[in-house]
């Protein structure tokens, strides 16, 4: 039965038994459109996958991600493409993106207005954030056109109007600026020290341009994007900002600092400090 051997391929990588089992029957969805009930039991269905289905295991055994090998991955009920030109999208983002349309709902009416999200990658938080907020105009920039391709793709497929755009925030001027009532940014925060502690699957496959700051300059995007919103953002716009860990008091004073008021942090499900909230004064 093609679930038993790709629960021993997986195992054989080193994969522990409980992932390994949510993985084979993920493969066994995904590619066959199988139930539980019938790949535990072998419905047929597999026949004509098979091939591919043990390829894909051994990709996965040897440290690939599920998402990049699938091609795609779940985000706030969406179905995103995914490549290793972009991250795969977090579960500690999806609960940003609920902060962030809750917060936009209370403080315009009806939703409306203008949205920008920094950083986009996949489009993921831009694209969910369009389906929740649908009066509200959203724009996304990346400074990596395959990222671009890869998240007007996923606005296509998820029938989301997002204006796309190519901005480097570090290097591009930024004249001629627009006026938002919402910046959100998910931007690269982890330092090049942590990379020791980081998984292999991670560390050996998804783009470091979207992973890593200097490890002297660890709130480099975040005090530039915070700089560009207090020219940017209408008085009482709202930023909201995913965040490494081990530094939640520090971008806290940093948007204080910049005369942001109403500075809240906010753990994630695993009770880590990852999200931030502000508003312009």
């Amino acid at each position: 039965m093609i679930y038993k051997t790709i629960r021993t391929t997986l195992a054989q990588g080193g994969m522990e038994e409980g992932e390994a089992r949510a993985i084979a029957l993920l493969l066994l969805e995904k590619v066959c459109g199988m139930s539980v009930a019938e790949a535990l039991t072998g419905s047929g269905k597999e026949i004509g996958h098979e091939e591919a289905l043990q390829a894909m295991a051994a990709r996965i055994a040897q440290g690939e991600p599920v998402q990049y090998v699938l091609g795609e991955a779940d985000f706030c009920g969406l179905t995103l493409n995914v490549e290793p030109g972009v991250l795969i999208p977090r579960s500690e983002t999806e609960e940003l993106v609920e902060w962030a349309a809750e917060a936009f709902r209370a403080a315009r009416a009806e939703g409306r207005g203008k949205v920008l999200d920094i950083g986009t990658g996949s489009g993921c938080i831009a694209i969910a954030l369009a389906h929740r907020l649908p009066q509200a105009q959203v724009e996304a920039w990346d400074v990596s056109e395959e990222a671009l391709r890869i998240a007007s793709g996923n606005a296509k497929r998820n029938r989301a109007d997002v204006a796309f755009k190519k901005v480097n925030v570090l290097e591009d001027g930024m004249d001629g600026l627009e006026s938002y009532d919402m910046m959100v940014s998910n931007p690269p925060y982890i330092c090049k020290e942590e990379a020791q502690d980081m998984e292999r699957n991670v560390l050996e496959h998804e783009p470091h341009l979207a992973l890593f700051v200097p490890d002297d300059d660890p709130l480099l995007f975040y005090r530039r994007i915070a700089e560009l919103g207090r020219l940017m953002l209408r008085e009482n716009g709202l930023i909201f900002f995913e965040i490494n860990r081990r530094f939640g008091t520090e971008t806290v004073e940093m948007l204080r600092s910049l005369n942001y008021r109403e500075v809240e942090l906010r753990k994630d499900l695993y009770g880590n400090d990852r999200m931030v909230k502000a508003i312009k004064g």
